[in-house]
């Protein structure tokens, strides 16, 4: 059922697929596009969705502060895998373990299908992405109306995957933050890192003023590969990133 935060991601209609194979997955709040080197297997997937939403829900269910808090909380021993993953990735840089939700989703997931035999994984969950490919790809960069920015993507190419490609805004959707960057992209072989890092340098940004520092905390962050950030007509970045334009 989408909730009244619920967006159409609109972004997805300019996903070519070429040669991938394009599902679009939804369980409640979960709502995933996959793109896989062959057909993919709803069955399966839909059944991991609903074990990783479970294995989250009943864990808030136990401790409503997994859901609201927006600094690190410390999980029980016995937690499921993946509430561990959120809250130890969010201990890394002081956010709260939601903040890394989307993320951490995509990359089990996609580590889920690459145990059963898939060489090219990609899943983009609420503008988050982790991916797996045997080819070079491009992802695009969405920083709002901001012709300045229209058509940038990244580069990634096999050798640097599975990787974790994450994005925080505080100017667009419906997700809290306490920064005004338009776009904050983080790479990681960790997409709940990633995730965690994207949100913390998100609510770092409050003018352009602040990019230098951003990018000096992200550098400081063992496991993060790369940084884009975007506030207005300005951009830096750093480490492993390459980009390109749409022709």
């Amino acid at each position: 059922m989408k909730t009244d935060k619920y967006r159409r991601r609109f972004y997805r209609d300019w996903i070519k697929t070429g040669d991938l194979y394009l599902t679009h997955i939804m369980e409640k709040e979960t709502d995933l596009e996959i793109l896989t080197d062959k057909p993919l297997d709803k069955g399966f997937i839909g059944e991991k969705i609903r074990a990783y939403r479970w294995d989250i829900e009943s864990y808030i269910d136990k401790d409503r502060r997994f859901l609201t808090a927006l600094k690190p909380l410390t999980v029980e021993l016995n937690a499921h895998k993946i509430v561990k993953e959120m809250a130890v990735q969010a201990r890394k840089v002081n956010v709260g373990p939601m903040a890394t939700v989307a993320g951490t989703i995509a990359e089990f997931l996609c580590r889920d299908l690459l145990k059963q035999g898939y060489k090219d994984v990609i899943i983009e969950n609420g503008g988050d992405v982790f991916l797996k490919i045997t080819k070079r790809r491009t992802i695009g960069i969405y920083a709002g109306r901001l012709k300045l920015w229209s058509g940038l993507r990244l580069i990634i190419k096999p050798k640097d995957t599975p990787l974790g490609i994450c994005t925080s805004s505080g100017t667009i959707g419906h997700s809290l933050s306490f920064g005004c960057a338009d776009s904050v992209i983080v790479l990681s072989r960790h997409a709940s890192l990633a995730d965690a890092v994207a949100t913390a340098i998100c609510n770092r940004i409050k003018s352009k003023h602040d990019l230098q520092a951003a990018i000096n905390f992200a550098k400081s962050i063992s496991g993060v590969s790369g940084i884009v950030i975007i506030i207005k007509n300005n951009l830096m970045s750093w480490g492993k990133v390459e980009f390109c334009r749409n022709a």
